[in-house]
């Protein structure tokens, strides 16, 4: 199928299969598709990131962190 026959099909199709299409076009262009295992690995490690030894912030504490804050910004 020549190019200008693919374009004449494409314009024929409803708007939600063209966009399919497009996506599919780009996911066979990208060297390795990304897929869910990948991305839930990725957010597994960003959650790695943000652990600390220290223990989570007390309510207490995050009102005094937050009163400090309002103060040193407003007076």
């Amino acid at each position: 199928m020549l190019l200008q026959e693919v374009k004449e099909q494409v314009f024929k199709l409803p708007r939600s299969d063209r966009l399919a299409l497009v996506s599919a076009i780009i996911e066979s262009l990208q060297d390795r598709p990304v897929a869910r295992a990948d991305r839930s690995g990725a957010i597994q490690r960003m959650r790695g990131l943000l652990k600390t030894d220290q223990p989570a912030p007390t309510d207490e504490d995050v009102a005094a962190m937050l009163e400090a804050r309002r103060t040193e910004k407003y007076l």
